[in-house]
């Protein structure tokens, strides 16, 4: 693993020395020798360091805040006054609880460290508060702006060993169509604006036509100068390569927040890790390239990719190319369950199960398998107490608590998390990089996988799965893909990221499928090739927190379908079950049938080629390596697989 790059070579050298101490007894925080945390890297694998020199996996519970984030609802909520005498109380006998669990730190929306006595990583809020966010962020004095409000927001924390380090903000998102159109939309005063105009000249050549190509400008509006006077929002025009463009700005944005809330932080407070913005269980590859030469450590949430605990290797093998192998840490991973004693409705699109029994050998599998990633140093529950009864002030709704808001523990999964806690430090010392199938050895293996399942719970997930898909050029895999059999036919199941805004297409009726992120299956399983197209089209508003996202499963090429009818695939079924955007989630099945034959080739043996794009065409993958339309023309690049019992 990487060292962080501000730290200088003999603190370096320190912290290494202290890294391979076994401590006997747990750091007295309170009377530590320094504040200073460190993000080390040690045989491959990254660990915190603590003030007394120990290395540590956090293990961590957000929202320790005793209550406070439902006291301003008027409906039943978790309240520390119902059950202890007083706040000290609950501290202590939280801070009980916690550690006969297995857990060791606090996350975000906690209280103060120092109240706590739990090493927390800290939310500052400090864009959001700054307004840089949605503002004007290259307003000339925005550095000096979130320098002052560093100071003030880290004020309380920074003399305490207690305080790890921050995040700036949490769930940033870099929602790159959003971040185009909105300051698109902005006038010509704000200097925003400006620098938007002025990338889009200098990538343009100052050539309008060539602009015009790969975008819509507001009717009327012909000129630069025109474009950076109107505030009426420009769209990317389907066919062109504007993605390429919204992707630069996204990258200029980020990296112009990550270098501004760097230095105002370490101003602040010089001994304290900074751990980012806590990704969305998203991330935009511009976003992270720009993000990675100013963080210590990457924070990312994450929604457990099946409800046995499964993680998708895709998504922790592209941070770890696009950052150069920086430390991660899960700033916020859950399970709830439909089974549970608030009455919460768990509303959306995250990881539920129907029962605390799953509930609780889904999390301790999870938890096992963060562990076993070997630039993981840390993971921290979201969180402590279960949603109030009717959900939050945003309507979200769900069971994530390690106790009810009656204070009540989840028997069963505090159990297997309080056995799984205690293992995870040796378990990550023991991570080593994930083994994964060689491309000339692909093995298939039968399955009985049912299509209406909402999960990927009954896919064989570590045979199935196929090796990596490699990405175009400088660009990391967006997603991964499993193949199945059975006496059916071939199915196949799809884990990707990709974010969609709805505003930014500049489209009547129907969505381009041109547009479309789409898996592409090119198989011949004796009967010749044939070849396959799986959808995902958006819907055309937002009418409810995740609108829908419909699949369509065609026979033929995105090029036969320019323009014309997507002609289903007879027999087939697909069906998709992600958060709609930006994570995308799916099976389907192709019958043997639709590849000429009445069942599985006698000599068990298939040619394939699977390959994706994401939407607007921005990005490319294929198991080959060569660009979607190239390897599917050319059957003499496909792979062979072995459908094994």
């Amino acid at each position: 693993m990487r060292l962080p790059r501000r730290a200088c070579a003999g603190v370096v050298a320190t912290a290494l020395a202290f890294a391979f101490i076994r401590a006997a007894v747990a750091c007295d925080f309170a009377h530590a020798p320094t504040t200073r945390w460190h993000a080390i890297g040690q045989d491959g694998r990254a660990w915190l360091v603590d003030p007394c020199g120990s290395r540590t996996f956090s293990i961590g519970v957000n929202v320790l805040d005793d209550g406070l984030s439902g006291a301003r609802l008027d409906r039943p909520h978790y309240d520390w006054r119902a059950h202890y005498a007083s706040l000290h109380d609950w501290i202590v006998a939280t801070d009980a609880r916690l550690r006969g669990w297995g857990f060791n730190a606090a996350g975000a929306w906690s209280l103060p460290p120092q109240e706590l006595r739990l090493p927390t990583v800290v939310d500052l809020e400090l864009g959001r508060l700054a307004r840089f966010h949605w503002f004007d962020p290259f307003q000339p004095d925005m550095a000096a702006i979130m320098d002052t409000a560093a100071v003030k927001l880290t004020a309380p924390y920074r003399h305490s060993a207690y305080r790890i380090g921050y995040f700036s903000d949490n769930e940033v998102g870099w929602w790159s169509g959003a971040l185009f159109t909105f300051y698109s939309g902005k006038p010509a005063a704000n200097y925003t604006k400006q620098r938007l105009v002025a990338m889009l000249r200098a990538r343009y050549h100052d050539d309008w036509r060539r602009f015009a190509r790969d975008f819509v400008p507001p009717a009327g509006v012909t000129s630069w100068p025109g474009l950076l006077a109107t505030r009426r929002v420009t769209r990317l025009r389907p066919g062109g390569d504007g993605a390429a463009a919204i992707a630069e700005w996204t990258g200029i944005v980020a990296r112009h927040y990550y270098a501004l809330a760097a230095a105002a932080i370490r101003k602040a407070d010089p001994g304290a890790l900074y751990f980012g913005d806590r990704l969305p269980i998203y991330y935009d590859p511009a976003a992270i390239r720009a993000e990675a030469p100013y963080v210590d450590v990457i924070a990312t949430n994450y929604n457990v990719d099946s409800p046995e605990g499964w993680i998708a290797p895709y998504f922790f093998d592209g941070l770890r190319r696009l950052s150069g192998d920086k430390p991660v840490l899960i700033s916020e991973w859950f399970y709830a369950a439909h089974e549970n004693r608030t009455g919460n409705r768990n509303n959306g699109h995250l990881m539920t199960v129907d029962t605390q029994a799953e509930r609780a050998a889904g999390a301790a599998a999870a938890a096992r398998n963060f562990s076993a990633l070997p630039e993981i140093l840390g993971i921290h529950w979201f969180q402590y107490y279960d949603y109030p009864v009717g959900g939050r002030q945003d309507a979200e709704d769900y069971n994530f608590g390690l106790v009810d808001i009656e204070d009540r523990p989840y028997a069963r999964l505090v159990a297997a998390l309080a056995a799984v806690d205690r293992e995870l430090p040796s378990l990550h010392a023991a991570a080593a990089p994930a083994a994964r199938q060689r491309r000339d050895a692909i093995r298939v293996p039968r399955a009985a996988i049912d299509i209406a399942t909402p999960s990927l719970i009954d896919w064989p997930k570590l045979a199935s799965l196929l090796p990596p898909l490699a990405a175009a050029p400088g660009d990391v895999p967006f997603g991964e893909v499993y193949l199945a059999w059975n006496t059916r036919g071939i199915a196949l199941a799809t884990i990707g990221q990709d974010y969609y805004d709805l505003g930014v297409l500049a489209y009547k009726g129907d969505f381009p499928l041109s547009e479309a992120y789409r898996v592409e299956l090119d198989l011949d399983a004796g009967a010749g090739p044939r070849r396959f197209t799986l959808y995902f089209i958006p819907p055309k508003g937002k009418t409810r927190n995740y609108p829908p996202m419909k699949p369509l499963l065609c026979v033929g090429s995105p090029r036969a379908h320019e323009g014309a009818a997507c002609p289903p695939v007879p027999g087939g079924r697909v069906h998709y079950f992600g958060a709609d955007q930006p994570r995308i989630v799916a099976d389907a099945l192709i019958p043997w049938a639709a590849l000429g034959m009445s069942g599985p080739p006698e000599s068990h043996r298939i040619r394939l080629e699977v390959s994706a794009q994401s939407w607007f065409r921005a990005r490319w993958m294929s198991l080959s390596g060569l660009p979607p339309e190239a390897s599917a023309a050319d059957p003499g690049v496909w792979a062979t697989a072995t459908l094994v019992q």
